[in-house]
């Protein structure tokens, strides 16, 4: 019960970020919604400076280590256990705000 509780968890976090870059005219989702991970989501921005620009940006409101991985590139947000639901918020609110004022 614990497990699935904790995977209930994950999922519900998970998809605060998905719900945004379906939703998104600007950010775009690596992964197929068969197949995406509970921990981490990956997601792509239209040119490269964008996501340089993300990537600082979140940086600086203390949203750490959202580069993409080196064979994917863009923005990986991993949401592992440890991650608080208002870290993700935070993201999330974070990104459409991103979208609003670049978009």
């Amino acid at each position: 019960l614990h497990l699935s509780l904790r995977r209930q968890r994950q999922m519900c976090i998970r998809d605060r970020l998905y719900e945004i870059l379906d939703n998104s005219v600007l950010y775009s989702s690596v992964a197929h919604p068969k197949h995406r991970s509970i921990t981490n989501v990956t997601f792509h921005l239209p040119q490269e400076k964008l996501l340089q620009k993300f990537l600082t940006e979140t940086d600086k409101e203390g949203l750490f280590a959202l580069k993409g991985h080196a064979a994917v590139g863009g923005a990986r947000a991993s949401i592992y256990n440890a991650m608080p639901l208002e870290g993700v918020d935070a993201l999330a609110q974070f990104m459409k705000e991103f979208e609003r004022k670049n978009g």
